[in-house]
């Protein structure tokens, strides 16, 4: 499927089930969830960890609106709770199986995001790894002076960010080498096609979601 049609099919879902109290649709948005996971090989302790991780919040949620909550207390509790979950695990069917590549070669050539934004948007992402190199570095070398630079110390992220800032100049004159000219009109190696497909796909799902919010009576 198209990456940018999937990301919007996904943030239509997302927004609905924010104004929505159905605590069976947000169950079958999650088993949905996990079962298009599983199709892509998403292994079980992945899975595993998309059940743990979020179940704090949502414990504490559902208690929050349990015990100091209004109306409904218990529906409402159930609601807040399962809609983390329908979060966690729709934006998961995006995030792992999405390549972030081929998600900005999608936006610039089929939303006609501006190149020299999705360029920027690419670089940044691949450049998080340095960037936790390089913070380790920082502590490492401020070690060796007998400075500790903890998590929380201002000169730890001072010395990342020009660091940053630097890498930016860098790649700046690299793109600018090989012939990148902001609003110039560009070809593309990396043809990403909208096709009939896609649309029906996205329109497809949000009339099955219309019927899940307006039709289905869930209990």
């Amino acid at each position: 499927m198209n990456p940018s049609m999937k990301l919007l099919l996904l943030l239509i879902i997302a927004l609905e089930i924010s104004f929505t109290t159905i605590v069976s649709l947000n169950v079958a948005l999650v088993i949905l969830a996990i079962i298009y996971l599983l199709a892509h090989r998403t292994r079980l302790r992945t899975l595993g960890w998309l059940v743990l991780l979020p179940l704090l919040p949502a414990i504490g949620l559902w208690s929050t609106q349990y015990i100091n909550g209004s109306g409904d207390r218990t529906l409402m509790a159930w609601v807040l709770f399962t809609r983390i979950y329908a979060f966690v695990f729709t934006g998961a069917t995006f995030t792992l199986s999405t390549d972030v590549l081929q998600l900005t070669d999608s936006l610039e050539q089929n939303w006609h995001m501006p190149a020299k934004f999705a360029y920027g948007v690419l670089a940044a992402y691949n450049l998080v790894p340095r960037i936790r190199h390089e913070v380790q570095v920082i502590r490492t070398a401020g070690l060796m002076r007998g400075q500790v630079l903890s998590f929380w110390s201002p000169q730890l992220y001072f010395k990342a960010i020009l660091i940053s800032i630097n890498w930016s100049q860098n790649l700046a004159q690299a793109m600018r080498s090989h012939g990148f000219v902001e609003d110039a009109p560009r070809t593309h190696y990396r043809q990403i096609p909208l096709t009939k497909v896609d649309w029906g796909i996205v329109i497809t799902g949000v009339i099955l979601l219309q019927i899940g919010v307006f039709v289905v009576p869930w209990t």
